[in-house]
This record gives structure tokens, sequence and C-alpha cells, in this order.
């Protein structure tokens, strides 16, 4: 039993050495990291649909719906604290503005 402890604790400068070597994350500036976040936001809004009929010569050949819903939606997460999480993962920092005072957020 002894010798899994020694073994154990040489082990453990390894580790940290190699959690030393991880890359640390790329940060982008906030301006930069709100307008990519927007994007998320929107998906988080409303699920997205499609709808898909084909008629030719000879009459109806097929059709399709798709329904895309994200992750955050089934969770129930509101697209505002996607957005400052989002922002404040890419930048470190949080957002200028708040989501729904961005240019580009449909105002309904």
């Amino acid at each position: 039993m002894a010798g899994r402890g020694a073994l154990g604790l040489g082990l453990a400068p390894a580790l940290a050495g190699l959690a030393a070597c991880a890359p640390a994350p790329v940060r982008i500036p906030v301006e930069q990291a709100e307008q990519v976040c927007m994007v998320q936001a929107l998906d988080a809004r409303a699920p997205r649909t499609q709808v898909g009929l084909g008629v030719g010569s000879h009459g109806y050949r097929g059709g399709f719906v798709s329904v895309d819903l994200s992750s955050d939606q089934i969770l129930g997460r509101a697209p505002s604290e996607i957005f400052n999480r989002c922002v404040q993962r890419r930048s470190g920092q949080m957002p200028t503005r708040t989501l729904y005072e961005q240019p580009g957020w449909p105002a309904s």
C-alpha cells in the first residue's frame, strides 16, 4: 500500500506541470464579443422553424418540417443572461450596453 502513495506523490508535480502548459483563453475586445454573442442571444429567443414542400409536374413530391431548439431554450435561460455570460467569457469584461440596447437587437 505504501508504494501506491509514493507513486501518486511522484505524479503530482508532473500533472501540475501539464496544467500550467494549458493555453490561456484568447480574449477579444468587448465590442467584438458583443457582436459575436448577439447570435447566441438571438438563438435563445425563439425556436427556428423551416417548412418545405415539393410540387412538380406530376403533383406532390414531398415536404418537411424542421424545428431547431437551442439548449438554452430548453433550459429556460434568458437571452440577456446568455449574452452577458458570453461577452464576459470571450472578452473578460461585462458588456458596455445591455442586450436590449445593442444595435441589431429586434425591438419587439
